[in-house]
């Protein structure tokens, strides 16, 4: 990535300064990133192509100051970190879902990423409501997070890994839980941004997705808590949990919302697809 758009990245995340990658600096990068881009899907339901590719991501999240989802958000992160001198791995994750049921392979994109200053961390920007700042990747007790109670632990023996051709064994896959609950099953091996095309293009496509099947805009607010528009209900979260909810009326309500409180400008309400009405 050239000078002009590292730049631009960082003033779009309030960055004055950037002197070296050490790991103070990716977590104060970290809770910038989710206080400024949104986790969203409105691209799902306008009908805009989703590209993994470090140049139309970075036009989208910088150039057009949008959000994204979890290949978007990490994606491009991953690529500022990377230029910013740290060393990241982008690693392939199933989500848990109803009863525990893993997601689809190639589900979430999350990174690993080492420090000049020895540290190895969990970072993950494109989860919606997860863990502020990065986890210790080496951790394997609690870890006390703004968003809750994380813990990262070697998944049972059925996903350990298997022997490779030489004999050696690869390394177990990883639990990402938070607050006792399962997240995300992680795999160790390293990936390109490439290899989530598929998971993105089922994620956008899918009416077995989520995202296909709803609205959603949300982001971290300045104080720990949290704002959310889910097409046309508004939520705010406070640090202590406690949420206010509201219904949104006119469309150019809607839209305000959009602008002033997640910065995102457009020229109409997205609606579900097949719906018509952004529900």
């Amino acid at each position: 990535m050239d000078a002009p758009p590292i730049d631009a990245y960082l003033r779009r995340l309030g960055v004055e300064h950037f002197s070296e990658p050490t790991a103070d600096a990716l977590r104060d990068l970290h809770l910038r990133h989710l206080r400024t881009v949104p986790f969203e899907n409105l691209s799902v339901h306008l009908g805009e192509e989703i590209v993994l590719d470090g140049k139309r991501l970075l036009d989208k999240v910088v150039g057009a100051r949008r959000g994204g989802f979890c290949y978007e958000l990490n994606g491009v992160f991953g690529t500022l970190l990377a230029a910013l001198g740290y060393d990241v791995t982008l690693l392939a994750a199933r989500v848990h879902g109803d009863g525990g049921r893993l997601g689809i392979p190639y589900d979430h994109l999350a990174l690993r990423v080492r420090t000049v200053d020895g540290g190895d961390w969990l970072a993950d920007v494109g989860f919606g409501a997860h863990c502020h700042l990065p986890l210790a990747f080496g951790e394997r007790g609690d870890q006390e997070d703004p968003g809750g109670t994380f813990r990262i632990a070697e998944a049972g023996a059925d996903a350990a890994g298997v022997r490779g051709g030489h004999g050696a064994a690869q390394a177990p896959d990883l639990e990402v839980s938070r607050n006792g609950r399962p997240v995300y099953r992680l795999e160790a091996r390293p990936r390109v941004l490439g290899d989530f095309t598929a998971g993105a293009w089922w994620h956008s496509t899918s009416p077995a997705s989520h995202f296909t099947r709803s609205l959603v805009c949300s982001r971290i607010t300045g104080d720990g808590g949290r704002i959310t528009l889910s097409g046309r209900r508004f939520t705010v979260t406070a640090p202590d949990g406690t949420r206010e909810e509201r219904e949104l009326g006119p469309d150019e309500e809607v839209l305000a919302v959009y602008r002033d409180r997640f910065g995102i400008g457009l020229d109409a309400v997205p609606a579900v697809r097949g719906t018509g009405r952004g529900l």
